[in-house]
């Protein structure tokens, strides 16, 4: 018995819709990065990229667990010495609530160029609207 390995071209990728609302971040972002990475497939294979594409919706009314909005801070760093910028969870998500999706996935996706291929498959948004109409997402609900 072969090893199957999945080549480029030879799988088809899909477009998911997740609904963000009332969902705990951690848990979201989980689900997101099994999705991009493919591991939800039969065919999945490390070193190529099978994983789908994937559109949040909803992104501004994702949930904290605990006393994450006021004590989880991020921080980035802007190449200027003494240049580090901080934000807690709160004002990050009132601010631009897709970067705090797109942080915690990118997280749990390797860190590498197929990390980088994988996360932009992701299409987040604020509100309930999306541009991907077209590509005919189908709407998945999350475990849990």
């Amino acid at each position: 018995m072969k090893t199957f390995v999945a080549k480029p071209g030879e799988f088809e990728q899909k477009w998911h819709l997740i609904d963000a609302q009332g969902q705990v971040l951690g848990r979201l972002a989980s689900e997101i990065a099994t999705i991009l990475r493919g591991k939800n497939k039969p065919i999945y294979t490390p070193h190529v990229d099978t994983g789908d594409y994937v559109v949040v919706v909803n992104a501004a009314d994702v949930r904290l667990t605990g006393n994450k909005l006021k004590d989880k801070i991020y921080y980035h760093y802007t190449g200027y010495a003494g240049g580090i910028k901080e934000i807690n969870a709160a004002d990050l998500l009132e601010k631009n609530p897709t970067e705090l999706i797109n942080t915690a996935v990118k997280g749990m996706l390797p860190k590498n160029k197929l990390g980088r291929k994988m996360l932009q498959k992701l299409k987040i948004y604020a509100g309930s609207e999306h541009g991907h109409k077209a590509q005919q997402p189908e709407a998945r609900e999350l475990q849990g």
